[in-house]
């Protein structure tokens, strides 16, 4: 595998049911096999990434993930190429089309508009956009007929986990933050404040939601996705408010509101977003309430591997609860603090949200 950064290159849960997330996993193409037998397949699938790289063990980490497995099963080599800022997009777009690229990977909402512009430009090449439905003009369809939008219905599986926090909180309080106001971090934001205005109305409680207030449709923010000081300080500003549940939203930014939880000395549960961050980074497993899941990885694989057999399907996904494509992940060393009530309860709920007899509101609800 090729990995290239932008000063490099340019100068400068397990998933639940996994092969269900996509429709089936597709073959290999038998002249391309991982065994290095039969003609090399000539294929080179490729992936940008959003700010914070590919060892964030969290967004890009499982799309990188994804790619690897489907270049495995492929017989290929992949060509990865880190983004440090948003102006990064375009040029290394750019470079791996220069390099031959058969399949680019957009990780991110940010990387829509350069995705577009670079689909456009070469309609030969299958894009694969995460995050973003990539419909610039909003008329309900992808811009380019060469990108496939995944996306994930994240609101969905944060209402639960919402639902969860306010059942074990004993304080009365739990807080998010997120990196920036853009939907694919609200989504989890305000699926979580949902949840919590679910418990609150079914168990005549009163938790509060610190950092997301759902009528403003804004919070608190980091402004970028850098696990730093300043995230530190912000959830620091949030467990001051006595929260006892903090889920951070934004790739590694969960680093730095673990380093706020241990310097709090308070026992305050950590819910991570994205991978399962109990087994991507067991340094911070131990606060881990929980993660919010998104299928990203098997659904990079699927994509990645119909574009190497030439059966590329540009037909968006969204993940739900009901396909698999986003969960909750194991409590692990929260399991025991969890009461069986609360348990069988947030199972009831998934299936009411599965059957329709709860709705969780988000842009991608419809």
């Amino acid at each position: 595998m090729k990995v290239t950064t932008k000063k490099a290159a340019l100068g400068g849960f397990a998933l639940l049911g996994s092969v269900a997330l996509l429709a089936g996993c597709a073959s290999a193409p038998e002249e391309g096999g991982g065994d290095g037998g039969g003609e090399a397949l000539d294929f080179i699938p490729c992936m940008v990434s959003d700010a914070g790289g590919f060892d964030d063990k969290s967004f890009n980490q499982l799309g990188a993930q994804g790619l690897e497995a489907a270049s495995e099963e492929l017989g290929v080599e992949p060509i990865m190429v880190e983004s440090a800022a948003e102006t990064d997009y375009a040029s290394n777009l750019t470079s791996l089309v220069d390099q031959g690229c058969n399949a680019i990977v957009t990780v991110g909402f940010l990387l829509a508009p350069a995705a577009l512009e670079s689909a456009t430009a070469n309609p030969d090449i299958d894009y694969i956009s995460i995050d973003d439905t990539v419909d610039t003009d909003f008329d309900g369809t992808t811009d380019a007929d060469n990108i496939k939008p995944i996306i994930f219905d994240t609101a969905q599986a944060a209402f639960l986990a919402g639902y969860l926090s306010a059942g074990i909180s004993q304080t009365g309080a739990v807080g998010t933050f997120g990196g920036m106001n853009i939907p694919t971090v609200s989504i989890f934001m305000d699926g979580f404040a949902q949840g919590v205005e679910y418990y609150n109305e079914e168990n005549s409680a009163a938790v509060k939601v610190i950092g997301w207030d759902r009528a403003a449709q804004d919070g608190s923010f980091t402004g970028g996705f850098e696990a730093n000081d300043g995230a530190r300080q912000l959830a620091q500003g949030i467990i001051d408010q006595n929260v006892d549940v903090l889920l951070p939203v934004g790739g590694p930014i969960y680093q730095s509101a673990a380093v706020a939880i241990e310097d709090s000395g308070r026992e305050i549960a950590l819910i991570g977003v994205d991978a399962d961050v109990y087994e991507t980074d067991p340094s911070v497993a131990p606060l881990l309430l929980t993660s919010i899941r998104k299928g990203i990885d098997v659904g990079v694989q699927e994509a990645v591997i119909e574009s190497g057999n030439g059966e590329f399907d540009t037909t968006p996904f969204i993940g739900t609860l009901e396909n698999e494509g986003v969960g909750l992940a194991d409590y692990h060393d929260w399991a025991d603090k969890v009461p069986a009530e609360l348990d069988a309860k947030i199972q009831e709920l998934r299936d009411a949200i599965i059957a329709g007899d709860i709705t969780v509101e988000s842009y991608l609800a419809k």
